[in-house]
């Protein structure tokens, strides 16, 4: 939780990563909170009171994991509401003519994002932010196992980090003072 926190207020890109690897953890764990208790909130060096909110917020976690059905496979959809919202600013990003640098650097990864979607079912081709993610977050786990990465795929992934830092700190930039105006104003003057 207070991880997190931290993230989503500095990172959007890092904080669903963590979400990714949070989810993943529980499910490690059975959705059991005391297996949770015992091997994660216990470890961190926080008062009482604070693991007392920390296993709160991860018992929310669950809840929303049975009610959702993702409890073995699949992202809460607080973490796809993450995704839509990155995607709606990439659209915008790249119908715009005032980011060209944006449209440059994607349009750079955009032959790592086919390559990675390539080993995909056709059925479940994500689109193309929620491949970066895929991507980003499969060599990490690759990593986190011990399991060797290619040159090839280094390289690509680096390409990939490089294209969502920026897209995250776009989004930073529009959360704190929006980049485009809002949907209410557009609208109005199309009247």
């Amino acid at each position: 939780m207070l991880i997190a926190q931290e993230k989503r207020k500095n990172n959007i890109a890092e904080y669903l990563l963590y979400m990714w690897q949070v989810e993943d953890m529980i499910r490690a764990l059975d959705l059991d909170i005391d297996k949770i208790d015992e091997h994660i909130i216990s470890r961190y060096p926080v008062s009482d009171e604070e693991k007392r909110e920390i296993r709160e917020w991860y018992e929310s976690l669950i809840k929303m994991m049975e009610l959702e059905n993702v409890k073995s496979s699949g992202h809460l959809q607080i973490n796809k509401n993450v995704i839509i919202r990155l995607t709606d600013l990439h659209v915008q990003l790249l119908a715009s003519d005032k980011f060209d640098d944006y449209k440059s650097l994607f349009y750079r990864v955009l032959p790592h994002i086919v390559e990675f979607r390539s080993h995909m079912p056709q059925q479940q081709l994500p689109g193309e932010i929620e491949s970066c993610f895929n991507a980003l977050y499969g060599v990490l786990i690759r990593r986190l196992g011990g399991k060797e990465v290619s040159a090839g795929t280094e390289q690509a992934i680096s390409e990939i980090s490089q294209f969502i830092g920026t897209l995250a700190a776009y989004y930073k930039k529009d959360e704190e003072s929006p980049l485009f105006g809002n949907d209410d104003e557009d609208i109005n003057q199309l009247n």
